[in-house]
């Protein structure tokens, strides 16, 4: 083998190790999460009922859970008032939840192919019959950039897309999805308000009917 033989060989092996390198780093860079790891983030923390250790269940507070529920059920997602809204976030706060970061075409509603695949697996994994008869809470998230009333309906519009292709693709009873937005006011980094962290979805599993007897 010649040195410009061996020169070239040489090359083409490093430019191999580069290429597979960057393909590593791209699939490590991904954001997607799988239908299990949602399921389990939504999974019914089990509840206690007495004086055993452990959430105590309260039939009173799960009563007006249920009743409040029922009136924002069905309802669009833009005649949420800020009251309301507020009461489905501090409900929410102690429930199961994940925070899925699903990217959007720019200054759009449509879900952006790259999160297409989280979309899916969030899909499935409320499909599953574990979670059958929960109630979910699908929250629409913006960052900081833009006026506040144009990143309020632009969460809710993002959340209402979410919830119709939950319907459309997975048969799920749009009755069970309430969608809400709350634009910036939530930051999830909030030193960080442009960071893409912030745009996201979160959903929570709302149900408050599992029980240890």
């Amino acid at each position: 083998m010649t040195h410009f033989d061996r020169f070239f060989g040489l090359k083409a092996i490093t430019l191999t190790a580069a290429l597979s390198l960057t393909a590593g780093l791209a699939f490590a860079g991904d954001n997607n999460v799988s239908s299990s790891q949602i399921l389990d983030a939504l999974k019914p923390k089990p509840i206690t009922r007495g004086l055993s250790v452990g959430p105590q269940a309260d039939p009173t507070a799960q009563a007006k859970e249920a009743t409040f529920l029922n009136t924002v059920r069905n309802r669009q997602t833009r005649s949420l008032s800020m009251g309301e809204r507020d009461q489905i976030a501090e409900l929410a706060s102690t429930k199961p939840n994940i925070d899925l970061e699903i990217q959007f075409d720019y200054n759009s509603a449509d879900i952006a192919k790259t999160s297409v695949p989280s979309v899916q697996a969030l899909g499935k994994a409320l499909s599953d019959p574990s979670l059958k008869g929960s109630t979910f809470v699908v929250a629409g998230h913006t960052d900081a950039i833009g006026t506040e009333e144009y990143n309020q309906g632009l969460s809710e519009r993002r959340a209402d897309t979410i919830k119709k292709y939950l319907v459309q693709n997975y048969g799920l009873n749009g009755s069970d999805l309430v969608t809400v937005g709350y634009g910036k006011t939530k930051l999830k980094d909030a030193a960080n308000g442009a960071d893409p962290i912030n745009r996201r979805v979160q959903v929570v599993n709302m149900d408050t009917k599992t029980a240890s007897k």
